[in-house]
Parts: C-alpha cells; sequence; structure tokens
C-alpha cells in the first residue's frame, strides 16, 4: 500500500509589519484591547506582492528544502480564500511560475481549514495513485477583504503563506494520518466573504463559544484515527485564529506538559488558509520540532468547516 509524508516546508511573509499601535492611529483601538481580545501584536500586510507572489515565495522554499526541482511534482494544490482571479486558478499560476509541467493544478477554498483540506486531498491522490509529488499551499492575502474602518476586523488578520511538499512512500511510513473533517453549514454566516468588492464579517461570539467547545472532540478523532493519543503528540497546530481559543482546545486535550503549541497568531495574525503551514514551518525552523514528531494540524473556521489530521515533522 502507498502512503504520503511531509518532506519539507517552507513559509513566506510580506515585509511589511503592522502593529497594535499603527492600528489604534487609523480605528478606535488600542494595544491592550487588542491583546486582550485575540492575542495579537504584529500582522504582515502585503504591498506589491500579489497572492500569486506570496504563494511562490513559500513553494520556493519548500521546494529547496526538499532538494527537489520543479518537474518533480505531479500535484499542485492551493488553498485560499482571497483569490480575485477565477481562471486561471491560483495553484495553475503558482505552478507556471515555479515551471512545474503538466501538473494536475486545483484551487480549493474552505477558508481557514483549507490547508488541511487541500493537504488531506493531496494525500488521498498519492494513496490512490494519481501522484507521486504533491506540493501544498495555503496563502492569502487577507489585507485585500478587509474593511480598515471596522475595529472588530481589521485588527485580526494578516498576509502570508505556508507552503508543504509531500511524496509517496510504503504505507508503513506513512507521515500523513487520516483526515477528520466536515462542516456546520447552517453556522457558515458566522464568518463571511461576501459582495463583489468582499469584505469579511465575523460574528466573533459565536466562533468563540463553538471552537471552545467544538474543535476538541474533533480533534481527539483525528487522534484516534491516527491510533496516537494527545499525550503522546509532540506539537498542536492549530489554525491561528485568536490566541484565546488556541489556548482553550490545547486545554482541553491533555496534551503532554512539553508539548510544543503553535502561537504564530501573535505575531502573523489570522492568515486563514496559511496559518497553519505558516506556523509549523516556523516551529521546525527553529528546531521546536524534529523529524519524525508527531503533530495535530486542526483547521476551523469560515463556512465553520474544519479538517484536522496528525502528520509526521520532515
Amino acid at each position: 500500500m502507498t502512503a504520503s509524508r511531509i518532506v519539507a516546508l517552507g513559509h513566506h511573509q510580506p515585509p511589511k509589519i503592522l502593529s497594535n499601535d499603527d492600528l489604534s492611529a487609523m480605528v478606535d483601538t488600542d494595544d491592550e484591547w487588542i491583546r486582550s481580545r485575540v492575542g495579537i501584536r504584529t500582522r504582515h500586510i502585503a504591498e506589491d506582492e500579489t497572492l500569486v507572489d506570496l504563494a511562490v515565495g513559500a513553494a520556493e522554499k519548500a521546494l529547496a528544502h526538499a532538494g527537489m526541482t520543479p518537474d518533480q511534482v505531479d500535484l499542485v494544490a492551493v488553498a485560499t480564500c482571497t483569490a480575485v482571479e477565477r481562471s486561471p486558478n491560483t495553484a495553475a499560476a503558482v505552478a507556471a511560475r515555479l515551471g512545474i509541467p503538466a501538473p494536475a493544478a486545483y484551487e480549493l477554498n474552505t477558508a481557514c481549514s483549507g490547508f488541511s483540506y487541500a493537504l488531506a486531498t493531496a494525500d488521498h491522490a498519492i494513496r490512490a495513485g494519481a501522484a507521486t509529488r504533491a506540493l501544498v499551499v495555503g496563502v492569502e492575502r487577507m489585507s485585500d477583504i478587509i474593511d480598515w474602518t471596522d475595529r472588530t476586523t481589521c485588527v485580526i488578520f494578516g498576509d502570508g503563506a505556508g507552503a508543504a511538499v509531500l511524496e509517496a512512500v510504503p504505507d508503513e511510513r506513512a507521515g500523513v494520518g487520516p483526515v477528520v473533517w466536515g462542516s456546520e453549514p447552517e453556522k457558515g454566516a458566522a464568518v463571511a466573504i461576501s459582495g463583489w468588492k468582499p469584505v469579511i464579517s465575523q460574528q466573533g461570539q459565536t466562533v468563540f463559544r463553538w471552537a471552545t467547545t467544538q474543535v476538541a472532540p474533533l480533534a481527539r478523532k483525528a487522534c484516534e484515527k491516527a491510533g496516537i493519543d494527545p499525550s503522546e503528540l509532540r506539537g498542536f497546530v492549530a489554525h491561528q485564529a485568536n490566541l484565546r481559543i488556541i489556548d482553550a482546545i490545547a486545554g482541553k486535550l491533555g496534551l503532554a506538559g512539553d508539548a510544543v503549541i503553535a502561537r504564530d497568531v501573535v505575531d502573523s495574525g489570522n492568515t486563514s488558509a496559511a496559518s497553519i503551514p505558516l506556523a509549523l514551518s516556523k516551529l521546525v525552523e527553529r528546531g521546536e520540532l524534529g523529524s519524525g514528531d508527531p503533530v495535530l494540524l486542526f483547521g476551523f473556521g469560515g463556512g465553520l468547516a474544519y479538517a484536522g489530521q496528525v502528520v509526521r515533522c520532515p
């Protein structure tokens, strides 16, 4: 039987940093108000870089870390909810920029859970024999869809990208566990991006209550499917929505005391589909997670779609 594993990661963020003090000069807010509610102190904002530029920046690093050339990739999956162009899709545009010849290329939008969805579908393609090596990218330019006069949303989001390279391996070396995914579409309006000039809106309390009560049991189910107890996890990388949400979920999982919990939201804000690979790549780059370490990924948010799986670090 064939499975897949992550062989390398990469991330990219635009150089411009927007601090809480910067925001306080734009809207009625301040550093204490933002930190106490969402835990964020800075976020990166794209100026000249397009969505594809951000994705390519992360993808190039992931391929370099994998020691792989573009012609070795046969599937490109990009998760995003902020694409402007409908065709060619973002994955095809990324493949063209990287010089990947004739890949399967698709864009996937489940907003904040997008990377876990894209990772699962790439894993499924490899397991089915439809691909051998896949590039999976989560990328967002959230600054394009923010109402900068709305202090309840403009303080939350940032821009960036993260990427993973997957390759086929024998089943006994599997590094991407079974996915637990689903949605609560009746609550879809809790996080919405709507209009011809799209703007994001959010029912903060609805999302907070749902995430802090419903995500932990679903995350435990992902561990069960992978045959691992949460106490055996070396790391936990949730969607970087809100520091209070991340800490609440982690507290309910029964993680070991030395488990690494991603808190990149503090410096990067909420980057939607980019947040999980961005945070995971940083932890691996800094040496906080090592090769083979089991890590639980879990994305949730827009559309109230969710997805999670246990992976092994490259």
